[in-house]
């Protein structure tokens, strides 16, 4: 795996082992190894605990308007020219929500035209058709959740600025579990 740190922490050799192969697995599938920098991972069954922490590395920025299309802006017609068709299902989405079917045509596929005011129009190219750190989140979460045990449904999770942690336990929750979060941060070298 391409991390710069990875770790799982088990007082049970064999258990901790199947966690590693385990987790592996799971962030292969989801597509997050090429997105972690550093994970560590603890799982002790004897608490119950687990305590996933870790760092991403540095996400592309969000994609805008201006990124994918070129705007000229004619008084009320506002014609876009898309020059990277990679987000245009994203782009129409978002123009149809926030303006209606009814004004946003797309003669072909290279060209989206609307009919819009000039307070509409102002700023339209630093509107952001996505942004992958939102979709990073929810994945990351979703994954954490299928490496955590059966059964862990108490829990608690973070993520912003490039770090994250992801807490469950069958039990409720250790008051000082951020000393915890805290301690496994800088096993590797990073703070929370």
């Amino acid at each position: 795996m391409a991390f710069d740190y990875f770790e799982v922490e088990c007082p049970e050799q064999v258990g901790g082992e199947y966690y590693r192969r385990l987790a592996g697995v799971v962030l292969l599938d989801h597509d997050l190894v090429k997105v972690i920098s550093k994970l560590h991972i603890l799982i002790d069954p004897r608490v119950p605990i687990f305590v996933a922490t870790g760092v991403t590395r540095k996400l592309p920025p969000p994609v805008k308007v201006g990124d994918i299309a070129a705007v000229n802006i004619q008084g009320e017609k506002v014609v876009l020219s898309i020059g990277d068709e990679t987000h245009l299902a994203a782009l129409l989405r978002l123009l149809w929500d926030r303006f209606g079917k009814e004004r946003v045509d797309q003669p072909d596929r290279f060209t989206v035209l609307m009919q819009l005011t000039p307070g509409e129009s102002e700023g339209i190219e630093e509107i952001v058709v996505t942004d992958p750190s939102e979709t990073l989140y929810k994945d990351l979460i979703y994954a954490l959740q299928t490496i955590a045990p059966e059964g862990f449904k108490v829990r608690r999770q973070y993520y912003g600025q490039g770090r994250f942690y992801f807490v469950a336990s069958e039990n409720t929750l250790p008051d000082d579990i951020l000393t915890l979060v805290r301690e496994k941060f800088a096993l590797m070298g990073e703070s929370l």
